[in-house]
């Protein structure tokens, strides 16, 4: 069945179906205007941030720059060597018999003749007696020879004897004086052996352990057959040897034709710090090593209270390079650029230069500068972070001064090596 529907409601049923489609129309307009609005604002912020940074550029770094340390610096070449004792002797008994006597402790000082063993010399001193009465038996037979010559020697005319006899005669003479000769002969020899019962030190030094105790049997053969007994090694003065370069060679050859005085080192021990052990070279070898071009060198150095044992390792440092003027900067002021060295210095318009850098030694926390700058350089020696080649920086005036305490790049196990080990210095006097 149908009803009569008015215009007034039929008008009212279309307008709430049209509604829905209206009010989602309007919040699409509405979400464009938001994300236009938020754009909007962006390049707004954008723009005026950069203008905000073109207005007020970054300051330049501050750096302190200084101009290099000129010294006069002592230049040394390291090496490493050996003690080694000045004298050292075997000590071997020279006659034969068994150990009664022993006089020193293991490992003391002996001087030289101290008594060290006793052989026994029971033996020899009877040897001794015997050939003292052999003498005795000559020079009798002697006085009876000379006794007998003299008596027909002055005889003449019918009382004289024949020349024959008295040539009989007088060659008995000499016989029997040689024959006195011989026992005298014996007598120092068997003297000698007595006195070589005693085993007495041959020079002063310290002397190893014994390697045969009283009671054993010990060999006097001569040569090296006979019993080794103990050594001895003199280390006082003792000695340094090490193998050194053909410069070093011509070097000490050109100086001794010059009169001048032996070259002087100075000696470490692995456990030291300084340089605490002085001498100087007093010897070089006759030729130089085909293989290696070394020579041995040998430096003497006084050992009076016996520390300095043989076999021991040191480093020792030659004064070879002299005094010389020297350009020392900071070691942290020395950068890498990859195969080089580089400083970097300030010019007067306060823009950053690397410049390339021959190295030399460290000394006292200062690395010598060989090429490479000059002495009006200022060189950076503060925030190199900031310092950047080719940027404008501000500066400060700084200082470089030497550090006493700082520990020689030779001597300490961690430091940075950046020259050769061989090149060490100190600052002159």
């Amino acid at each position: 069945m149908n009803f009569p529907v008015s215009p007034e409601t039929l008008a009212a049923a279309q307008a709430e179906a049209e509604l829905p489609r209206t009010r989602s129309r309007r919040g699409r307009q509405a979400a464009v205007a938001a994300i236009a609005l938020i754009a909007v604002a962006g390049i707004g912020w954008k723009t005026l941030h950069h203008s905000e940074a073109d207005a007020a550029p970054m300051a330049p770094a501050v750096v302190q720059a200084a101009t290099p340390l000129i010294r006069d610096v002592t230049e040394w070449d390291d090496y490493v060597g050996r003690f080694a004792p000045s004298k050292s002797v075997e000590v071997r008994p020279r006659v034969s018999g068994a150990i009664t006597q022993l006089f020193f402790k293991d490992g003391d000082f002996v001087r030289e003749g101290q008594p060290l063993f006793t052989v026994d010399p029971r033996p020899y001193r009877a040897a001794l007696a015997e050939a003292q009465a052999e003498v005795a038996s000559a020079q009798s037979a002697l006085v009876l020879a000379k006794s007998d010559y003299n008596r027909v020697a002055g005889l003449t005319g019918d009382e004289a004897m024949a020349a024959s006899e008295v040539d009989q005669l007088r060659a008995k003479v000499r016989a029997a004086t040689a024959a006195l000769a011989g026992a005298e002969a014996r007598v120092r020899q068997r003297a000698l052996d007595v006195e070589f019962a005693t085993v007495r030190a041959p020079i002063s030094g310290r002397i190893s352990d014994r390697r045969v105790d009283v009671g054993n049997l010990v060999s006097g053969e001569n040569g090296t057959g006979a019993t080794l007994l103990t050594t001895i090694n003199a280390v006082s003065p003792i000695y340094f040897t090490f193998d050194a370069s053909e410069a070093l060679f011509l070097k000490t050859q050109r100086e001794k034709a010059e009169h001048k005085d032996a070259a002087n080192v100075q000696v470490r021990l692995q456990d030291e710090v300084q340089y605490r052990w002085n001498g100087k070279l007093d010897f070089t070898d006759n030729g130089l090593d085909p293989r290696s071009g070394t020579i041995r060198v040998r430096a003497v150095l006084d050992n009076a209270d016996g520390f300095l044992t043989p076999g021991m390792f040191g480093n020792m440092r030659l004064a070879e390079g002299g005094t010389v003027k020297a350009m020392l900067v900071p070691d942290d002021a020395v950068q890498s650029d990859q195969a080089r060295k580089v400083v970097l210095t300030v010019g007067k318009d306060g823009v950053v230069a690397a410049k390339p850098v021959e190295l030399g030694p460290l000394v006292d926390g200062l690395r010598v500068i060989r090429s490479g700058l000059a002495s009006s350089d200022r060189v950076v020696i503060s925030n190199y972070q900031a310092a950047i080649a080719g940027a404008k920086v501000n500066t400060r005036r700084g200082q470089i001064a030497a550090e006493p305490k700082a520990v020689n790049a030779a001597a300490s196990p961690n430091a940075d090596l950046r020259a050769p080990v061989a090149a060490q210095a100190t600052l002159a006097n």
